[in-house]
């Protein structure tokens, strides 16, 4: 897809893969609508953007992905400035390693990771179909093959595991793009996840320092992170397949559980519920 003045959305950018797609994106022309909820992080991007791209077009929104009402405000908020949208990025990402709770109550990395970029697609889906050719992108990651939706305690209420948790979330991503890719067949709206890699972000700050210079040697940049985002935003496979979890560019086989209709079908209709959709 050529994105040259096409209006784009992504979440996260003000750190790590987020904002080496972003720069990518402003790169190829695209107009880059910013949810952020630190006003301080949107400047520092948004003049790191502007010294490599400086024609580059971008708005800033405030949105707290960790309060529905922040994310509903943020869509009202971008209704009345734009009539289109071809390209959403969901790639905000959190991993808790206590149990902490959104501003709704509710689990950081269920609310965060799953029900904020659900939350967020489902009130845009209208923009979208209305600008078709459109394409939606949700990062997930390698974790969700670990992962299990606990649809007893979503919210690990029953002993919290960081791993656990943050895999379920992940594994949510994957099963809600099959099941969102089926509800827009036909509209011209293709929807696809990603794994990024195992890139040094600070996504792992807050894990234990002996795990993580564990893992250090084995990380790859946010600039290579962002390489399968970038690649699903502009290539032709980007537009022509849907539903479908890619790795370094290329389609790949989810675990078995991203594949279950069943599982699909219960998560979305429970994450109806918890977002009030």
């Amino acid at each position: 897809m050529d994105l040259k003045n096409k209006v784009c959305i992504i979440t996260g950018a003000t750190s790590g893969i987020g904002r080496e797609t972003a720069k990518m994106l402003a790169a190829n022309g695209a107009k880059l609508v910013f949810p952020i909820r630190d006003s301080l992080k949107g400047d520092l991007l948004k003049d790191e953007i502007l010294q490599e791209v400086p024609e580059a077009k971008l708005d800033f929104m405030h949105c707290n992905l960790a309060s529905f009402q922040s994310i509903r405000d943020f869509v009202k908020e971008f209704k009345s400035k734009y009539d289109s949208l071809h390209l959403l990025i969901n790639n905000a990402g959190i991993w808790e390693t206590k149990r902490n709770v959104s501003e709704d109550g509710i689990e950081m990395n269920f609310a965060v990771n799953h029900l904020a970029p659900f939350l967020l697609t489902n009130l845009l889906l209208d923009v979208l179909k209305k600008s078709a050719p459109a394409r939606v992108i949700n990062v997930s990651s390698e974790a969700h093959r670990t992962g299990k939706i606990n649809f007893a305690d979503p919210e690990s209420e029953k002993g919290y595991s960081s791993f656990k948790s943050y895999s379920q979330s992940k594994l949510a991503n994957i099963l809600f793009t099959k099941k969102l890719s089926q509800t827009l067949k036909g509209t011209g709206v293709t929807a696809n996840c990603l794994h990024p890699g195992m890139v040094n972000t600070n996504l792992f700050e807050k894990m234990p320092s002996i795990m993580y210079n564990i893992m250090k040697p084995f990380m790859i940049t946010p600039r290579q992170g962002a390489q399968t985002s970038v690649f699903l935003a502009t290539s032709d496979d980007g537009g022509a397949k849907s539903g479908e979890y890619f790795v370094k560019s290329k389609p790949k086989k989810p675990a078995t559980i991203a594949l279950r209709q069943d599982v699909a079908d219960k998560l979305w209709e429970m994450s109806e519920k918890y977002t009030g959709l």
